[in-house]
């Protein structure tokens, strides 16, 4: 939206009410009466011409402005009440509009010469009354004016922050695919080139090897489908890990009171319960695994704990772990690998957020 159309529409309201003055005003002295038809010239010039002389360019304006201080001022001569009044306050407010400052103020400075003619003293005195309505028309204008450009400059810094926010979860889950399967396709490769090498000595060695290999591909391909989900449909951190644990059957505790988190420690903890439930898949041979969401006061934690035969040494976790603590350090956090007494092991990642 153009930043002067609210403004636009309450000057032409305004504009409209001192031409009802004026008429109202004519009426009830007979000889004002051609204030009337000049009236409804500068009604006419201020709502339907001012719309398109600000589309125009700056001389546009200021033809616009002599022609409506002329008008305006011959109301005023023939019938100077509230009328001609309220005409030249809409003349200020939309010189403000219009115009440099520079020139706006020379324009509020010759709006008190409409009282020329008058004896001194009263001269003097509507003058002044003058000068201060269209000087405070001027001001409240042109703090509106502001207003709304604030306004403005606010909507369009939200949208660029949204933006990039788009773009920066975009590249984020870009990353997801290509680790993930970047991974899966070195494991597949390496497989295939063990199934090779034994083809024909041993068929049940390379059987094998083949069914991993396709295994890992059809695991790597439904990762890649998630991470493009979760692209076309963002959720929050409870939305995703709810649709995450309900895919595999796993489950989901939530503690704290859940929030609004910054996509890239959204990203970070739901990699890390991604992580954890692929690994209590393959490697942990778990019956039971859990994910615990827990939104603690200055920082988010996810787990992932299964009751399978324990964790690996963290130097021998595998690709995906060293990938979690690359996510987790930027962001100030830490990625824990647990063995806990009962059995079973537990990934955690902790951020602050």
């Amino acid at each position: 939206m153009r930043i002067g159309e609210p403004l636009d529409r309450a000057l032409a309201v305004l504009c409209l009410g001192a031409f009802a003055t004026v008429v109202i005003g004519a009426l009830g002295a007979g000889p004002a009466w051609p204030a009337i038809p000049l009236g409804a010239a500068f009604a006419l010039v201020g709502t339907v011409g001012f719309g398109r002389v600000r589309r125009a360019g700056r001389w546009a304006a200021v033809g616009y402005v002599v022609v409506q201080g002329g008008l305006g001022y011959a109301v005023f001569t023939t019938d100077p009440g509230v009328g001609g009044t309220l005409n030249l306050v809409v003349l200020v407010s939309q010189c403000v509009l219009l115009l440099p400052l520079p020139a706006t103020a020379v324009v509020v400075a010759l709006t008190p010469f409409v009282h020329t003619g008058m004896p001194l003293a009263e001269a003097a005195r509507e003058g002044v009354g003058t000068l201060a309505a269209v000087l405070f028309g001027a001001v409240v204008t042109e703090l509106l004016r502001r207003e709304q450009r604030a306004r403005a400059d606010l909507a369009a810094a939200h949208a660029e922050v949204a933006r990039l926010a788009t773009a920066q979860e975009r590249n984020r889950v870009a990353r997801d695919i290509h680790d993930e399967l970047g991974h899966a396709l070195s494991v597949v490769g390496m497989q295939l080139k063990a199934a090779r090498a034994v083809l024909l000595t041993d068929p049940t060695r390379t059987d094998a090897l083949l069914a991993t290999a396709q295994h890992t591909a059809e695991s790597a391909l439904e990762d890649v489908r998630r991470s493009v989900r979760m692209l076309r449909e963002p959720r929050s951190l409870p939305e995703a890990l709810t649709a995450l644990t309900t895919e595999v059957g796993a489950d989901l505790t939530i503690t704290g009171t859940p929030r609004p988190l910054p996509s890239e420690i959204t990203g970070a903890l739901r990699r890390a319960a991604q992580e954890g439930l692929t690994n209590a898949r393959k490697h942990a041979a778990a019956t039971r695994t859990e994910v615990v969401l827990d939104f603690g006061p200055g920082t988010v934690r996810v787990e992932v704990r299964d009751d399978g035969v324990g964790p690996r040494p963290m130097s021998a976790t595998g690709f995906g772990l060293v990938g979690l603590r690359e996510r987790a350090e930027p962001l100030g956090g830490r990625v824990e690998l647990l063995g806990p007494p009962e059995g079973g092991s537990v990934l955690r990642m902790e951020v602050p957020g």
